[in-house]
C-alpha cells in the first residue's frame, strides 16, 4: 500500500500490524489499514481505543468526543450513522460498547494533503478513560506506540482483536527521502528503516502515543498515510498531534 499514497483507512487489506502503510480511500467508509508486525494488546490496556464503523480507528478525546482522521469521514457531513465500538479488545465481545455519532467536524481547510484530523460527537458519554493530547513538540520523539484493528500485513483483512506494536521516530529529513511530497510541519513519521512494523488499512484515524514526563500516555499522532505497510524505507506518516492541538481543542469546545 506504499506504491501509492494511501490514507491508512478503509482498504480491506492488512492485518493489525502497525506498520507505515497505507491506502487512500475514496470514501469516508473505505477501509483502513491494520497494524503490522504487532502483538495482542491486552483487554483494558488502551481504554481509549475506538473503533469505528466506517473502518477507522480513533481515540476519546473527551468521553464523548472521539479524535480521529480527516480522511476517515470526508463526504459525511453531520453524519448520525457511524457506530463507534469501545471498551473491548475483541469487537465481537458482548461487553463491547457502542454509540452513535450526533455530528462530525472536519479540520477546516482538509483537502486531502495535511491537515488530517475531524473530531466525531457521540450521542451519549462513553464512561471510559481518555487519551490527552500533546499540546507542544516536546514529546514528538522517541519510541512511539501504535494500535488498531486493521490489517496485519499489506493486503490482508481487518482484525477481530485490538494489535500494537512499537515504532520510532523518523525525522522529517529522512521522512521526506521517501515522501517528498510530506507536509514537514504538519505530519510526523514513525517507523524502522528495515520495515516489518507498521499502521496499515483499517488503522487508520487510530492514535500513536507515547508516556509523558508522568507516566501517563500522550497521543502525538492520528494515523494517516504512507505506501503500502511495513515497506522497508517508508516509515508511517500521522498527523502531527502538537501541531493542531489548539484548533483540535477550539473544535472540541463547539461541539
Amino acid at each position: 500500500m506504499k506504491l501509492l499514497r494511501t490514507l491508512k483507512r478503509v482498504a480491506a487489506a492488512g492485518a493489525v500490524i502497525l506498520a507505515a502503510v497505507s491506502l487512500q480511500p475514496t470514501t469516508a467508509f473505505a477501509a483502513a489499514p491494520p497494524v503490522v508486525g504487532g502483538t495482542r494488546a491486552a483487554q483494558g490496556e488502551f481504554p481509549f481505543m475506538v473503533r469505528l464503523s466506517m473502518g477507522c480507528g480513533g481515540s476519546l478525546l473527551t468521553q464523548q468526543i472521539v479524535l480521529t482522521a480527516a480522511h476517515c469521514v470526508s463526504g459525511s457531513g453531520n453524519n448520525t450513522s457511524i457506530t463507534a465500538t469501545a471498551g473491548v479488545v475483541d469487537l465481537q465481545s458482548a461487553s463491547a460498547i457502542r454509540v452513535r455519532s450526533t455530528k462530525v467536524l472536519q479540520a477546516p481547510g482538509y483537502n486531502g494533503t495535511g491537515k488530517d484530523w475531524a473530531l466525531i460527537k457521540l450521542a451519549q458519554p462513553i464512561n471510559l478513560p481518555t487519551l490527552k493530547i500533546a499540546e507542544d513538540a516536546s514529546y514528538d520523539n522517541g519510541d512511539f506506540q501504535i494500535a488498531g484493528w486493521g490489517a496485519a500485513r499489506e493486503g490482508g483483512a481487518q482484525q477481530r482483536y485490538l494489535l500494537k506494536a512499537t515504532v520510532p521516530f523518523v525525522s522529517d529529513a529522512d521522512c521526506q527521502r521517501a515522501y517528498p511530497e510530506l507536509v514537514g510541519e504538519e505530519e510526523i513519521c514513525a517507523g524502522l528503516p528495515r520495515g516489518g512494523v507498521d499502521t496499515c488499512q483499517g488503522d487508520s484515524g487510530g492514535p500513536m502515543f507515547r508516556r509523558d514526563n508522568a507516566g501517563q500516555w500522550i497521543q502525538v499522532g492520528i494515523v494517516s498515510w504512507g505506501y503500502g505497510c511495513a515497506r522497508p524505507n517508508y516509515p508511517g506518516v500521522y498527523a502531527e498531534v502538537s501541531h493542531f492541538a489548539a484548533e483540535i481543542k477550539a473544535s472540541a469546545a463547539t461541539l
